[in-house]
C-alpha cells in the first residue's frame, strides 16, 4: 500500500536531518500521528480561549441569568471538546496508508468519544434550558425534572442505538425497527418509568403537585412539604424532618390532601367546639342582664333583644312570641363571641365566621367556633387558635355556665370529703 503524501514528506525530513532510511520508515507515522495531536491541542487551547472568552463578553452585555446559565463554564467546555476531536478524525487517515484498516479504527473511536461529547453537551443544554424554565414565575413551581429525566433517558437510548450501530457497522433504522419487535419487553421493563411519566404530566397538567406544597397522605404517613418530583419518584419532607418517596402513580391513583389552595386562599380555617353543661343554661334575671350590660361589648346587644322582648310582650297580635326573643345565658354568650370574633384583626371577616349550636350530648351542648385566621403559618396559627379558645374558656364562668369535664379523682375526693370530716367530728 503506497504511503499518502505527508507520510512521505515526514520520511524525506527524517532522511534529511540524519536519520536511517529503515529507521525514518519506521518513525513518518508517528511524526505525523504526534503533529496531528498537537494541532488538535492547539485547537483544544485556542477554542477554549476564545469560546471562553466570547461568553465572558456575551455574558457581561446580556446582565441576565439566562446568559450566564448558557454561556457557563462547562457548557462552553463541553462545546469546545467537539473541535480537537473532529479535527482528529478527519486529518487521522493523513497519517497512514492509503486501503489501510488502522484509520478506520481510530476514527470508529473518535466517532464514539465524538458521540459521547455531544451527548454530554446536549445533556447539559438541556440541564440549562430547564434551568431557566424554572426561573420563571409561571413555571418555577411545576415539575419540570420529571420531563428533564424523560428527555434525558430519550437522549442516550438514541446514542446507545447510533453507539451500537456504529460498533456493528449496521444503520441505526434498522436496529430501530427491530427494537420495535420487542417494544412488549421494553415496556415490561421501563413499566414504572412509563407510569411515572404519564402520572408526571397528570400532575402537572391538572396543577394537582408542585415543589413548595403541603401534602397530608395519612395512608403512606406522608405529612410535609414536596421536595422534588422526578420521574420516578416523589420526594415529602416530613414535618419530623423525615422524607418520604412515593411513585408519581400513587398520587394520581390514590386520594392525598393538598394545602396549597389553603395557604393561597385568605385565611386557615379554625373549627373548635367547648361543651357547656346543660343543666347551667337558663333565662336571664333582671340581675343577670344588667350585669351582662356592663360588658361593653354586648351593652348595645341587650338592649336591642329587651326592646323587641317588650314589643312583642305588649302588641296584641302574638305576645307569645315574645318568649323567643328571652334571654337566656347562653345566647349572650354566644352573642358575645360573635361580637368579640368581629373585633379580632387576626380573623378574616371576608371568609365565613360565626358561632352555633352542635347537636347535645351526653357531654352537654357544643358550641363551635367557626372562623378563618388571616395567620396560617403553623406555629403562628396554633397560637391564635390557642389564644382565642384559652379566652373562651375563662370568659364562660362570666356567663353563669359551666364547662363540662369528665370527674376525675379530685372531683370524687372533694365531693366525699366533707363527709369524712362530718364523721371524723363525730
Amino acid at each position: 500500500m503506497e504511503d499518502s503524501v505527508l507520510v512521505k514528506w515526514a520520511h524525506n525530513l527524517l532522511v534529511q536531518v540524519g536519520i536511517e532510511p529503515e529507521t525514518a520508515h519506521l518513525l513518518d507515522q508517528f511524526v505525523i500521528i504526534a503533529m496531528i495531536l498537537l494541532c488538535a491541542l492547539a485547537a483544544d487551547v485556542i477554542c477554549r480561549f476564545v469560546i471562553l472568552a466570547v461568553g465572558r463578553r456575551i455574558i457581561v452585555r446580556t446582565k441576565k441569568r439566562w446568559g450566564e446559565l448558557l454561556f457557563n463554564r462547562d457548557v462552553l467546555r463541553k462545546f469546545s471538546n467537539i473541535v480537537p476531536v473532529a479535527l482528529i478524525y478527519i486529518l487521522i487517515p493523513l497519517a497512514f496508508p492509503e486501503h489501510s484498516e488502522t484509520p478506520v479504527l481510530l476514527r470508529k473511536i473518535c466517532l464514539l468519544y465524538v458521540i459521547f461529547v455531544v451527548v454530554m453537551f446536549v445533556n447539559m443544554l438541556l440541564k440549562v434550558f430547564f434551568g431557566i424554565l424554572e426561573q420563571k414565575e409561571t413555571l418555577h413551581d411545576r415539575p419540570l425534572k420529571g420531563l428533564l429525566q424523560i428527555l434525558q433517558v430519550g437522549l442516550f437510548f438514541l446514542a446507545a442505538i447510533v453507539v451500537t450501530s456504529l460498533l456493528i457497522g449496521r444503520s441505526p433504522l434498522k436496529l430501530l425497527a427491530g427494537l420495535g419487535a420487542s417494544a412488549a419487553i421494553l415496556m415490561l421493563i421501563f413499566k414504572d418509568t412509563i407510569m411515572g411519566f404519564v402520572a408526571g404530566v397528570m400532575l402537572s397538567a391538572n396543577k394537582m403537585l408542585r415543589p413548595g406544597d403541603w401534602i397530608s397522605m395519612p395512608k403512606y404517613n406522608v405529612d410535609g412539604t414536596v421536595l422534588e418530583v422526578t420521574l420516578n419518584t416523589v420526594k415529602i419532607q416530613n414535618f419530623d424532618n423525615t422524607v418520604t418517596t412515593v411513585p408519581p402513580f400513587i398520587l394520581t391513583g390514590d386520594s392525598f390532601q393538598n394545602w396549597r389552595w389553603m395557604q393561597e386562599s385568605g385565611g386557615r380555617r379554625i373549627m373548635r367546639s367547648i361543651n357547656i353543661d346543660l343543666g347551667s343554661v337558663r333565662f336571664c334575671t333582671p340581675e343577670m342582664t344588667e350585669k351582662y350590660k356592663d360588658i361593653e361589648l354586648l351593652h348595645d346587644y341587650i338592649v336591642q333583644r329587651e326592646t323587641e322582648f317588650d314589643r312583642y310582650r305588649n302588641g296584641a297580635e302574638n305576645p307569645n312570641g315574645a318568649d323567643f326573643f328571652r334571654l337566656t345565658n347562653l345566647t349572650v354568650f354566644r352573642a358575645y363571641l360573635n361580637l368579640y370574633l368581629k373585633k379580632l384583626a387576626v380573623v378574616n371577616h371576608e371568609l365565613t365566621c360565626m358561632v352555633r349550636h352542635l347537636q347535645p350530648t351526653p357531654n352537654g351542648i357544643p358550641v363551635e367556633v367557626y372562623c378563618f385566621s388571616v395567620i396560617k403559618e403553623w406555629v403562628a396559627y396554633e397560637s391564635v387558635q390557642a389564644d382565642l379558645f384559652d379566652h373562651i374558656i375563662a370568659v364562660v364562668p362570666e356567663f353563669d355556665l359551666v364547662l363540662f369535664q369528665n370527674p376525675s379523682g379530685n372531683d370524687i375526693q372533694r365531693i366525699f370529703r366533707p363527709a369524712r370530716n362530718v364523721a371524723a367530728g363525730a
